[in-house]
């Protein structure tokens, strides 16, 4: 019985420490560590080459326009190159590459579909920057979202930068990032100014080439594993949140449920890769790590371990409370998930909604790792506005 009991409050306050300890403590830290000042943009002259490589898979619709947003940087266009690498010739994607009438714009056409991972296995060596930024094709950065990178790069203890992803609703381009999203960001800004960033926002990043490793075919979470390589080599890997980039949000939950399933497999394949950072020695890296990232990845099986050894102990009244407590809390999670998110009261009972669907995804996550089925071959997610010519072009045939 005394097993039960220590049971039941260790994993509750293992779960509480990720999301609310942890918070605390690193905003504290972070408020007391004098921040870095960067570089003004305004003024310089002299810019580093860089080279911005794109990673594509079936983007015929948006690859257009992700060309033109980079060639519209506020960056001397003879210091940059946009590497486009299209994982398989699938669709008009690398015609319309190309097609592109500006040497800035290199196409790098692998005719099988291997996987991100392998495209950017192959793309980095043929970059000549000496910097490597990194974005998704759906993603679109503010003009001067490349300079405030690079500014970074003076001091030679900086191995890498990470902006801010910004989401936004595809119908109005208003800012729709939800509280989870702002709650995240906190933690980035906090973690980037004590020196204790843990991993990259695929959508805007980068790192000084002499810092890139190869990384493993079969990586799921590419970005998460390039960032925390800059700490194995003992750099610093720093958050700029004035270097914005954009992106749709999903466009229904089950998409947002499988990416985060999708990070969730990749968390657990990557502690492998990165067990020395778990170590206790490597200081601030490893209690972020630990409480950030691993602690969060096995929350699913903690609040299984609570909810289980709860009913054991019944009917104790102090368990009985407590088990009160969990249904309540999860059949509020069940009204967040059909009650629209506007007003005070919707997005209250949106967080237990976002709280449990995301435990959830990363329960998935958890059993594709342990069965290996989760494949290192991104699933791309179609946007809202193809999901609505999709629906335009089905309605003359419908009923």
């Amino acid at each position: 019985m005394l097993v039960l009991h220590l049971i039941f409050w260790v994993a509750f306050s293992l779960v509480v420490y990720s999301y609310v300890v942890y918070l605390v403590v690193v905003g504290l830290w972070a408020k007391f560590t004098k921040p870095q000042e960067p570089a003004d943009i305004e003024s310089r002259t002299d810019w580093p080459f860089v080279s911005l490589v794109i990673a594509a898979y079936k983007e015929e619709k948006v690859i257009q326009e992700r060309i033109d947003n980079a060639l519209a940087f506020d960056y001397p266009a003879d210091r940059y190159e946009v590497l486009i690498g299209c994982d398989g010739d699938l669709d008009r994607t690398g015609e319309i590459v190309r097609a592109t009438n500006d040497p800035r714009i290199k196409l790098m056409q692998f005719p099988q579909r291997r996987g991100k991972p392998s495209v950017l296995n192959d793309c980095v060596p043929a970059a000549q920057g000496d910097l490597l930024a990194f974005s998704d094709a759906n993603t679109f950065w503010n003009p001067d979202a490349l300079k405030r990178l690079v500014r970074h790069y003076d001091d030679a203890q900086v191995g890498g930068v990470c902006g801010q992803l910004l989401l936004t609703d595809p119908e109005t381009g208003a800012n729709v990032d939800g509280v989870y999203w702002r709650y995240e960001n906190f933690l980035k800004r906090c973690e980037g100014r004590i020196g204790a960033l843990l991993g990259a926002n695929g959508a805007i990043y980068s790192i000084r080439k002499e810092l890139w490793q190869p990384i493993p075919a079969n990586t799921i979470v590419d970005d998460f594993l390039i960032g925390m390589n800059v700490h194995v080599q003992g750099r610093k890997f720093l958050f700029d949140e004035s270097a914005v980039a954009n992106e749709e949000s999903a466009p229904d939950m089950g998409a947002e449920f499988h990416r985060r399933a999708r990070i969730g497999a990749g968390g657990f394949q990557s502690m492998a890769w990165l067990a020395t950072l778990l170590n206790p020695l490597q200081g601030k890296v490893a209690l972020a790590f630990w409480s950030h990232k691993v602690l969060r990845w096995f929350c699913p099986l903690f609040l299984i371990a609570m909810l289980l050894t709860n009913l054991a102990l019944l009917p104790a009244p102090l368990y009985v409370a407590t088990l009160i407590a969990q249904v309540a809390f999860y059949l509020v999670a069940l009204l967040g998930k059909v009650l629209p998110g506007r007003g005070a009261l919707g997005r209250l009972v949106k967080l237990p909604a976002m709280f449990t669907s995301m435990n959830a995804a990363l329960l998935i996550g958890f059993i594709r790792w342990i069965s290996n089925t989760q494949s290192g071959a991104w699933k791309r997610t179609a946007r809202t506005s193809e999901i609505e010519q999709d629906a335009d072009a089905m309605a003359p045939h419908a009923g």
